[in-house]
């Protein structure tokens, strides 16, 4: 055969492997493109099922294991039907994302359920955030303290040179100064807020009932109770993201507790007020209004408030002091007609002749 002949052969078996490949191409682009015209389908039925909001949790999850699935379908497709296939890699990729997506459905129809929960029940919101906030490094500094050193909660605060060295004025102002910097928990950021609008009302001369502190969750939403001559406050608090927003359906169930407490309660002038530091919906603020409750939006929990309890002992005549995160805070009440007060520093405290309460001391209070 000439040389002309042999490459002209060449050239001809040349043009075939090229047709056959671009045939096998134009399959493949054809499969990739039917495939994405399914998971444009599967995205539709997935906004239509999350728009009807409706309670057939597996079913919306399933919709969803069914989009992921054309996805990784995609995938092991792809290295199945490549020039140089790779089978067994395929076949790898498919068994884990099998396991993958039955793992992320089970998640979807967990979070569906706690979502629904919670659009009937709002205060199980609340539950959702009681974090162990402590550093590695905190809770290593706390490892070398003696046992009574321990028991003393300003030791959270401080280190051991800094509690043993400065005398009780400055360790315990340091103590609470950083107490207000430390990040909190959602649930302790929810009692201090409580505890800043009882003292508002205490500062007006009512008896206030931190219900929501004592009770938790058994408080039915009424957070405070707040007594002045026959006048009676019922107050839920919600010390919220601005981002965040108040439904009628909190509304709602702030009305039930204080329609029951009103029903309890036959002789009582009861009013109701909802303070939060976000705002509420239109229709929410609509409802509050014709059932006569009383808002206060946007009423932002103030850090530089007096947080310091000053205490007589009602038997030992003892004057004592509780920062915020003492053992006896909540269950202290100030009485100003007896000489008691709220205030702002330590100093104040001491200087007045109060000394700080220990947990360890066994103090005992009104």
């Amino acid at each position: 055969m000439s040389y002309y002949d042999q490459t002209k052969a060449e050239l001809k078996k040349l043009m075939k492997e090229l047709q056959s490949t671009g045939a096998n191409f134009d399959k493949a682009f054809e499969h990739l493109k039917n495939e994405e015209q399914k998971i444009e389908k599967a995205k539709e039925a997935i906004k239509q099922l999350a728009k009807e909001r409706q309670i057939g949790f597996p079913w919306l999850a399933k919709a969803y294991d069914d989009f992921f699935e054309l996805q990784d379908k995609q995938m092991v497709d792809f290295l199945k039907y490549k020039k140089q296939p790779a089978v067994s890699a395929s076949d790898v990729i498919k068994e884990y994302s099998h396991l993958r997506r039955q793992a992320d459905k089970d998640k979807r129809q967990a979070l569906y359920l706690v979502e629904y929960y919670e659009s009937i029940a709002p205060f199980l919101i609340d539950l959702k955030e009681e974090v162990d906030i402590g550093t590695d490094e905190e809770r290593k500094i706390y490892e070398d303290w003696t046992e009574e050193e321990k028991k003393d909660e300003v030791t959270n605060f401080l280190t051991k040179e800094e509690y043993r060295k400065l005398p009780s004025i400055k360790r315990n102002q340091m103590a609470l100064d950083r107490f207000w910097k430390r990040p909190k928990s959602k649930w302790l950021i929810g009692r201090l807020y409580e505890r800043y609008v009882g003292y508002l009302f205490e500062k007006d001369g009512y008896d206030v009932d931190y219900v929501g502190i004592f009770k938790g969750f058994e408080d039915l939403g009424r957070d405070l109770i707040c007594k002045k001559g026959k006048e009676l406050v019922v107050i839920q608090c919600k010390n919220w993201s601005q981002f965040r927003t108040i439904y009628e359906k909190h509304i709602f169930q702030f009305f039930g507790t204080v329609f029951q407490y009103k029903d309890e309660n036959p002789n009582l002038n009861i009013k109701a007020i909802f303070y939060t530091t976000t705002s509420l919906s239109d229709l929410a603020r609509r409802f509050a209004k014709e059932l006569g409750i009383q808002l206060e939006e946007n009423h932002k929990f103030d850090r530089t408030y007096p947080s310091i309890k000053c205490n007589i002992g009602r038997s030992s005549k003892e004057k004592i002091y509780h920062l915020p995160f003492d053992q006896q805070y909540d269950k202290t009440k100030i009485e100003t007609e007896k000489g008691e007060f709220y205030c702002t520093t330590a100093k104040e405290a001491e200087d007045a002749g109060f000394r700080r309460a220990f947990r360890y001391k066994g103090n005992k209070t009104k």
